[in-house]
């Protein structure tokens, strides 16, 4: 796709951080995707980091891992979701990646010895970075998502960046404003006031949206779009109502009732197709119809913060349930459990009465999961609540509840079968006791020298890498192939020195490396357990709409299963 060709859509934020810019793009990129115009979609975060694997989950939500490695935003993993698309790192960039590639450049003096101010070559290498990814996916319209809010100052020069595309082509560039409207109480009118001052904010950079978004509880009355439109520069078609919904993936046939697709494509000067989102309104109709369910138990640890749950730490794990629910006609009821309430809270000097009451209360609690249909243990680090996993990962094992673990949870599951199948009491990852007799998860030998000199961005195992499937078996039966791709994100691999004789007590690990050194898929035989299995690798991060993850699909499948049996 020629440059010339090309065509821009810009998506900004209004009022309030988590207005919903990530899932407003990804519902324009499969609007005009279902129109049969090719698009991709970037995201671009105001933050110093170079990339999203250093930030915490509880802070930024779940780290989103591509193919190729790279470590990015949870919205990258809503783009890829709507689209049914493979991203790569050119989708992504932060304001520490911008600066450190221009700053790479003047050093080895790719300005030709040139003064490189703020003004324009940061702005330059943005607008450089969105073209070159809309011809590697040769895409007809680049959707740019900018991170933040209009008026900050963190934003200002990605803004800037559309500022200077827009002089160059106007009628290449769509800007679109996701705003706020807030409600004092349901008696209430919607609020355009905030929305007003928000155009103003990019009036102030030069910029004026050609679309406002409005975010409320509530569709938006006649009255405050004509409002809307008056105060804010924009005709009344183009203020478009964008209400609360029950679901995401019915926000691009929300977007249509307003003719959102349409509007585009006549700014930007573009015929396409008449629009078809069959299959996409029939995958939303078996979600919301659904009329069967299952109770599944998410053990974890990032998710609890103070009275809220930061259910955006594992975003994509919510996802994958649903993909996989909606495959098998049921809806999810998700259940987040803290690790740590299956844990004694012991003080330091509690008597022996305290500890047996703590003790009690945290074996009532473990009790509790016979209520669920299935467990998942998602990703982690660190110790904290893993005794808790432990002890959940037995009662599945030991109860035949359907359990999945995710990367830490294959590592904690192979944890507990050393330590109550094998008897190896000690038996623990190094990661938290690396004097443990039997370190049955270690890290791999190539990360010890990274992990000493204190390198931790980027530097784990990350993208995706290749496995082989043992036929005749859980994971095996559920891709229908013995040769598949998953992503990964982790340091820790089960020891390989371990795993004979993990296998001679029973365990079966049906997934390893092509070389056969890193175990991949750990699960135990179908006759022995309805659905225990636990992979090394993130199966979530691949899972679509339409295109369930394997793994996802089966656990579904047999928590389904067992609740009909109870």
């Amino acid at each position: 796709m020629a440059s010339t060709d090309q065509k821009f859509i810009f998506v900004v934020g209004g009022v309030m951080s988590g207005v919903g810019k990530g899932v407003a793009s990804s519902s324009i990129a499969k609007i005009l995707q279902s129109r049969g115009i090719e698009v991709t979609s970037l995201k671009i975060d105001p933050y110093v980091n170079v990339d999203a694997g250093t930030m915490n989950p509880t802070e930024h939500g779940e780290v989103f891992v591509l193919d190729d490695g790279t470590e990015c935003d949870q919205d990258m993993g809503n783009y890829e979701r709507f689209l049914d698309r493979d991203l790569s790192g050119a989708n992504y960039m932060t304001t520490g990646s911008v600066y450190k590639t221009v700053i790479e450049r003047e050093r080895s003096m790719g300005y030709g010895g040139r003064s490189v101010s703020v003004v324009p070559y940061i702005p330059m290498e943005v607008i450089d970075r969105i073209r070159k990814a809309a011809e590697l996916a040769k895409a007809r319209i680049a959707i740019t998502e900018i991170g933040g809010t209009a008026g900050e100052y963190e934003n200002i020069l990605f803004l800037e960046a559309v500022r200077m595309l827009k002089i160059k082509s106007p009628k290449d560039v769509v800007l679109i404003l996701v705003s706020h409207l807030p409600i004092m109480n349901d008696d209430n009118e919607l609020k355009t006031k905030p929305t007003q001052h928000a155009v103003r904010a990019l009036n102030a950079v030069g910029l004026q949206p050609d679309f406002i978004l409005a975010r409320a509880k509530y569709p938006i009355d006649a009255k405050r779009k004509e409002k809307i439109a008056f105060n804010c520069n924009v005709s009344e078609e183009d203020v478009i109502s964008a209400p609360d919904v029950a679901d995401i993936y019915d926000i691009p046939l929300n977007f249509e009732k307003d003719r959102l697709g349409d509007l585009i494509l006549g700014k930007l000067g573009l015929k396409a197709a008449k629009r078809d989102l069959k299959e996409w309104r029939a995958l939303t109709e078996r979600m919301d119809g659904a009329t069967r369910s299952v109770d599944i138990g998410i053990v974890g640890k990032y998710f609890s913060s103070g009275r809220f749950v930061l259910a955006d730490s594992y975003l994509s794990v919510i996802e994958a349930v649903r993909h996989a629910a909606a495959y098998w006609g049921v809806k999810p009821r998700i259940h987040w459990i803290d690790s740590e309430d299956f844990e004694p809270r012991i003080g330091s000097g509690a008597s022996k009465e305290s500890i047996a009451k703590a003790e009690a209360v945290a074996a009532e609690n473990l009790e509790g999961l016979g209520a669920y249909d299935g467990v998942i243990v998602p990703g982690g680090f660190g110790a904290r609540g893993v005794e808790g996993k432990l002890a959940a990962i037995r009662y599945c094992r030991e109860r035949k509840m359907p359990y999945l673990g995710l990367c830490y949870g294959m590592q904690l599951a192979t944890i507990e079968f050393a330590r109550n199948v094998l008897g190896w009491k000690d038996a623990n990852t190094t990661e938290i006791d690396p004097r443990t007799k039997h370190p049955v998860i270690d890290i791999l030998p190539e990360q010890k020298k990274l992990m000493a000199e204190k390198k931790y961005g980027a530097t784990m195992r990350l993208g995706a890498y290749p496995a082989i499937l043992k036929k005749g078996t859980i994971a095996e039966r559920a891709y229908g192939t013995v040769k598949i791709s998953e992503r990964h994100r982790h340091r820790f691999e089960v020891n390989p020195l371990f795993v004979a004789r993990l296998e001679r007590a029973g365990a079966v690990f049906s997934g390893r490396s092509p070389s056969r050194r890193l175990m991949e898929v750990l699960e135990l035989p179908k006759k022995e357990h309805p659905f225990f299995v636990g992979t090394q690798f993130h199966p979530e991060l691949k899972s679509r709409p339409m295109r369930p993850s394997p793994l996802f699909r089966e656990f579904i499948g047999a928590a389904e299963a067992g609740r009909k049996e109870k």
